[in-house]
């Protein structure tokens, strides 16, 4: 298992990992433009994907600009290998060492990503777009989550 930043020529791939969730789908794919991806990749924040045998497995993308994770998910032949808890550790762990400002993000209630992000720390403010729960992760609440995952 290899996590590595994402390059745009990854696109593709990760595309293809987003279009095959079975939870927090797209109602339509193309609403996540190929153009999107590498404009959250390479001009607003930055990604990291998984690989496993030169494969994409999964990628988390956050965008410094709206302070806001865009992205993580988890082809589901690869769920519970603990893919998703790596690429969202790096992820925060970058996006702290730019900024100490908030980050937040929405997710569908009562599903797994839900339970995920309370396991991580994340600390529910209200809602967001069309009833999905928004969560924040504050620098103070990301390095106690760091120290106490560790102890």
């Amino acid at each position: 298992m290899i996590i590595r930043a994402a390059l745009p020529e990854d696109i593709p791939q990760i595309q293809f990992v987003r279009n095959a969730v079975k939870e927090n789908t797209l109602s339509d794919p193309a609403l996540v433009t190929d153009k999107d991806c590498e404009v959250y990749i390479t001009q607003r924040g930055k990604g990291w994907v998984c690989e496993i045998n030169e494969q994409i497995t999964g990628f988390s993308i956050v965008d410094l600009q709206a302070k806001n994770i865009w992205a993580l998910f988890v082809h589901p032949d690869f769920d519970k290998q603990g893919i998703g808890r790596k690429l969202h550790d790096v992820m925060l762990s970058w996006y702290f060492m730019q900024t100490r400002d908030s980050v937040w993000l929405g997710t569908s209630p009562h599903t797994r990503a839900e339970s995920f992000y309370r396991k991580a720390g994340w600390k529910e403010i209200g809602t967001h777009g069309k009833g999905e729960i928004k969560f924040e992760m504050t620098f103070d609440d990301w390095q106690h989550h760091k120290e106490t995952k560790y102890r």
